[in-house]
């Protein structure tokens, strides 16, 4: 018997090398992908080598995710592995639940002390530096908080609108909170987030907007003012990229068309580049179908109206927001847009080269947690 051990795993190890140098073969010999469409990202390349790469362990550690990410057959062994995991009950995966109804949710991640207080304080600089602006500001609950009951029993969608009090709370000067959390928790049965996607649907975005009306001085339209129409039924978003849940049912994307035509021109001032539509339709044969709005995030956008109204905004937003503005194009004639990402300009200068009066500051809690570019608007007033 122990002979027949010896020999057992001797032969297991030869057949686990054989496979394993069969594997390395097959990737030496088939190139290499620079995208995954699956996942949404792109690819670790094979690094260059040098000593001094290799002794700065850049290299090993770059290759190690090399051989992670062109992997032969890596789509079919993310596939395996999670339809195993979920045979055995799980239902996590890199920070995705999988919940009730086929929703992949974020999990919450609550923000360090440190570093909430560093964005505060850039908010209330910015504030103290334009009395003369109306300022705005929503921060959107992610589906973690709004579909709580989606989730797993054992998990938590933590305590968004703790935070959300807690920052509402704090004295941020002359800045007009905006909450949304009524409105979606009242109609949460219909879908306001998508599934596969870490973003609200544009119906989510459309209750949102109607919040917008009164403190901002406006009258918002009505859902019966727009012809809905479903553009897409095949988006596979980035909660399905990140988890490598499969087996789940695709999203649907809507949009909403004013029934009165109107006027629009877009300005993306970076790529100085131009369009006619808010909507760029080609991204519906992509991967990334959220890109449809705006053809996805961009450092500054110019929006031209056919508004009468003569009031000019200035929203500085992450890509919730995208879904949302062409709802405000009615309201106002010229409509600036910077993601604090990729805009590296000074913000103050700009509102005041462009006499830009109102400002909204719109954020999912997620994004505004995670992201620090929030603290550059303390930049433009030092």
């Amino acid at each position: 018997m122990k002979n027949y051990g010896q020999v057992y795993y001797r032969a297991l190890a030869v057949v686990l090398l054989m496979f394993t140098g069969a594997v390395l073969v097959v990737n030496c010999l088939t190139p290499g992908k620079v995208f995954s469409e699956s996942e949404n990202r792109v690819l670790q390349q094979l690094p260059a080598f040098s000593l001094q790469t290799l002794g700065s362990g850049k290299f090993t550690s770059e290759f190690e995710a090399y051989l992670s990410d062109q992997f032969m057959a890596r789509d079919f062994w993310i596939g395996l592995k999670s339809d195993a995991d979920q045979g055995l009950g799980k239902k996590e995966s890199n920070g995705v639940y999988l919940g009730k109804d086929g929703y992949l949710i974020q999990k919450f991640t609550p923000p360090g002390h440190e570093d909430l207080a560093d964005k505060l304080k850039a908010i209330q600089a910015f504030d103290q530096a334009t009395p003369g602006l109306r300022k705005y500001m929503m921060l959107v609950p992610t589906a973690a908080s709004i579909l709580e009951d989606k989730l797993p029993p054992y998990a938590s969608g933590g305590d968004e609108r703790g935070y959300w009090d807690k920052i509402k709370d704090s004295d941020l000067g002359d800045i007009r909170w905006i909450s949304v959390f009524p409105v979606l928790e009242a109609d949460k049965e219909q879908p306001l987030y998508y599934k596969t996607d870490h973003h609200w649907t544009t119906q989510g975005a459309f209750l949102a907007y109607r919040e917008l009306g009164a403190p901002m001085g406006f009258t918002p339209r009505n859902e019966d003012d727009f012809n809905i129409r479903q553009v897409t039924s095949q988006f596979y978003g980035s909660l399905y990229s990140k988890s490598g849940f499969r087996h789940i049912r695709p999203d649907a994307i809507e949009l909403y068309y004013p029934k009165v035509s109107e006027t629009v021109s877009v300005e993306y001032a970076h790529e100085q580049q131009s369009a006619d539509s808010m909507y760029a339709m080609e991204n519906l044969t992509k991967k990334d179908k959220y890109a449809v709005f705006f053809n996805g995030n961009h450092g500054l956008l110019r929006i031209t109206t056919g508004s009468a109204e003569g009031r000019r905004l200035l929203i500085v937003k992450d890509s919730y927001a995208n879904s949302l503005i062409p709802f405000l194009t009615p309201h106002f004639s010229e409509i600036d847009v910077i993601d604090l990402r990729y805009y590296e300009g000074d913000v103050l200068k700009l509102m005041e080269e462009r006499q830009i009066r109102d400002m909204l500051i719109l954020y999912n809690m997620t994004t505004f947690f995670e992201d620090p570019s929030i603290k550059a608007l303390a930049d433009s007033v030092e």
